[in-house]
């Protein structure tokens, strides 16, 4: 019978945030795969976890990915683990975890900490609706891409960022999407735990004159949505129609085939007029 992946997220920084049950799985496991054996032979022996550690990162993945499949398909059980936070998540564990899957093993995600929510979450920034964008790459073309890809994008952005590239990065965030607003979250669960609510602007001045250290979670308000214009008898269309028994998202639907007015904005605006009624 063959064992099974566990995804076990660790500690970000203060090793009280470990789960219990993150700590029964790493000492039940037959062997546990590491992004770096010794940042995790080190949270082991904080816990006194005995297990066997084995090295899985992005230069072997292909390589150890195959072994560790072979290895649960004949009945051990494996916990990934990542330095920190929950692996997978901007992480070559990914592939790990999509290799068992499509080898019908069973993957079991053991959650915790995580930097992208944990940064969300105390950042004052809307939350409801977010991407995760991860690092950007160093390649000036296909940051350029990226963020171009992302100029119009509503939702809240989150990206990751070393401290070397932090000064670049946010330059080019205001030269792709002009002063907005973001948060930037620095150390996060550390003993320099830090949170600068600023505009991209304010933050690029801010680290001219200020060395980046430690690790960053950048979360950047999205675009304001565009403001729909709709024919002044489009919504007049609209309340004819549901006066005569017709469902707003009918109505909608029928006015902006007949006026090719976009229907989600349509539907928008409709809403706001007719909610009520």
């Amino acid at each position: 019978m063959p064992g099974k992946l566990y995804v076990v997220a660790t500690p970000i920084g203060n090793l009280g945030d470990i789960s219990l049950r993150a700590l029964d799985i790493l000492k039940s496991v037959s062997f546990v795969a590491a992004e770096d054996t010794r940042v995790t032979l080190k949270l082991l022996n904080h816990f006194s976890v005995k297990v066997p550690l084995i090295s899985y990162y992005e230069h072997n993945a292909k390589e150890q990915g195959e072994k560790i499949v072979s290895r649960i398909l004949s009945g051990e059980s494996c916990a990934l683990v990542s330095d920190a936070g929950t692996p997978a998540i901007s992480d070559p564990g990914e592939d790990l975890a999509a290799l068992c899957a499509a080898s019908g093993i069973e993957v079991v995600p053991v959650p915790g900490p995580s930097a992208v929510i944990a940064a969300l979450s105390a950042s004052g920034m809307k939350t409801g609706r977010f991407t995760f964008e991860g690092f950007l790459s160093t390649s000036r073309k296909s940051r350029t891409e990226h963020l171009k890809s992302l100029k119009s994008e509503e939702r809240t952005m989150v990206f990751y960022e070393a401290p070397h590239k932090l000064k670049r990065t946010l330059q080019d965030l205001f030269d792709a999407f002009g002063d907005r607003p973001v948060c930037i979250a620095r150390e996060l669960t550390k003993l320099h735990e830090e949170f600068l609510r600023l505009t991209l602007g304010e933050a690029a001045a801010h680290f001219e004159e200020t060395v980046p250290r430690g690790e960053f979670v950048l979360i950047v308000a999205g675009a304001a949505p565009e403001k729909t214009e709709a024919p002044p008898d489009a919504l007049e269309l609209i309340g004819q129609l549901i006066n005569g028994g017709v469902a707003l998202s009918e109505a909608v639907k029928r006015v902006s085939r007949e006026t090719g007015v976009q229907k989600s904005g349509l539907y928008r605006l409709a809403l706001d007029r007719y909610k009520n009624d």
